[in-house]
C-alpha cells in the first residue's frame, strides 16, 4: 500500500469506482439502529488493530461490528496527526471526516463467515451462543484530500446477525462478485478474525 498523487481526472475516476462513507459512517448506522454507539480497542500491535463497535443497554454492551484493521505498510506524515488519534482509540471514519478527508471503501469481499460453535472473543462480545453466520465485509480504505489519495488500511468487519447481513452489505457497497477472494486468502482472513486477543 502506498501514497498516490493522482491527476484530477484519474482521481475523479478512482473516486467514482469506490463507495464513500461521507454520508453515513458505520458508527452512525449502529447508533441509528440501536440507539447508542461505543468503540473499544481490544488489541493494538504493530500494523494491526482489533476493535468492537458496540451498542449498549444500561451496563451491558453488544458488539455489532468486530473489526480487524491492517494499516498500510508505509504511512504518510501528512495524516500522522489523525493516525495518532486513531491509535489512541478513536473511530477511523470520524477522525478523518472531521479533519477534512473524504473516505472511500473499495470492497474486496462480501459474504458470510461461520462463527465457531465454541467460546471465542467474538461470540462473547456479540453475546451469541452456538454457531451463527456473520456477514463479512473486507475492504480497502482510501482517504482523499486536496487531490491527494492514500491507501490507509485494509479492514475486515464481521457484523452481528441482528445488525447487517451479507445481502444488506451488497445493497450498501458495490463490488465485483465475479472476482472472489481465493479460498486460501479467505481462510487466512477467517483465522485472523477468530484469533482471540489473548
Amino acid at each position: 500500500m502506498h501514497h498516490t498523487n493522482f491527476p484530477p481526472g484519474v482521481l475523479a475516476a478512482a473516486i467514482s469506482a469506490c463507495a464513500t462513507e461521507s454520508i453515513k459512517l458505520n458508527s452512525e448506522r449502529i447508533e441509528q439502529r440501536f440507539g447508542s454507539y461505543g468503540l473499544e480497542v481490544l488489541a493494538s500491535e504493530a500494523g494491526l488493530r482489533r476493535s468492537s463497535l458496540y451498542s449498549f443497554d444500561g451496563d451491558s454492551s453488544t458488539c455489532r461490528t468486530y473489526a480487524v484493521v491492517r494499516f498500510a505498510d508505509q504511512l504518510d506524515e501528512c495524516y500522522g496527526r489523525e493516525h495518532a488519534k486513531i491509535l489512541e482509540g478513536n473511530s477511523i471514519g470520524a477522525i478523518f471526516r472531521d479533519n477534512g478527508w473524504d473516505i472511500f471503501k473499495k470492497t474486496l469481499y462480501v459474504g458470510n463467515v461461520r462463527l465457531p460453535n465454541k467460546p471465542s472473543d467474538i461470540a462473547r462480545l456479540m453475546r451469541l451462543t452456538g454457531s451463527h453466520d456473520l456477514a463479512l465485509h473486507v475492504y480497502q480504505l482510501d482517504i482523499v484530500r486536496e487531490d491527494r489519495a492514500f491507501e490507509y488500511a485494509t479492514i475486515m468487519e464481521a457484523h452481528h446477525p441482528e445488525y447487517l447481513s451479507a445481502r444488506a452489505l451488497c445493497e450498501l457497497y458495490e463490488f465485483d462478485a465475479a472476482v472472489p477472494l481465493p479460498p486460501r486468502e479467505l481462510n487466512a482472513l477467517s483465522e485472523l478474525l477468530f484469533q482471540d486477543n489473548v
